[in-house]
């Protein structure tokens, strides 16, 4: 029997930084870093990085919704974030490319995203706005393939850009400390 697979869409800054949090979970069966949301077809880093182009670093997961629900990807999405910064995250600044969205493909993750969005709101975990946007998924293209799965290839380079991004230190002491 054919396993039933889906696509789930974020963007949450440095794509690098975005892969490894899925790319572990059983049911998780790809993490793709690509661009998504913009104006240019077929975009490069390059142009991309320049925030000329309106797109998002963004992730792609495809996973197995038998093993590993929509739901449970929201609840690992929000954590590797600061949904109230509109203009980047942590380090990473600049135009749209470091915004933070969730692409949703259905109407039924679109509802789970909003209400996973109304949720982390009620909760008052910050004293910002959650600024997250919940946007229809678009047309994902995969950035070059030195970027894909760019935490094993080029290990002390992602740990480096991580500690000096201060994307820890913030998961640290608004998710893990509470």
């Amino acid at each position: 029997m054919k396993k039933r697979l889906e696509k789930a869409t974020f963007a949450g800054g440095c794509f690098w930084c975005m892969v490894k949090p899925f790319d572990q979970w059983d049911g998780v069966e790809s993490v793709i870093s690509g661009y998504t949301g913009g104006h240019v077809e077929n975009p490069v880093y390059e142009e991309v990085k320049k925030g000329t182009t309106g797109h998002y670093e963004a992730i792609q997961i495809t996973y197995e919704p038998e093993k590993i629900s929509y739901q449970q990807i929201l609840d690992l999405y929000w954590p590797q974030i600061d949904p109230t910064d509109d203009g980047g995250q942590f380090h990473d600044r600049g135009g749209a490319q470091y915004r933070t969205a969730i692409f949703y493909h259905n109407e039924k993750q679109k509802e789970l995203a909003i209400d996973s969005k109304e949720a982390l709101e009620d909760t008052n975990r910050f004293q910002k706005e959650i600024v997250t946007e919940i946007l229809p998924a678009d047309t994902f293209y995969p950035a070059e393939t030195y970027h894909q799965e760019f935490y094993k290839k080029n290990e002390k380079e992602y740990t480096l850009d991580r500690e000096q991004s201060g994307r820890d230190e913030f998961i640290e002491r608004y998710w893990e400390s509470l």
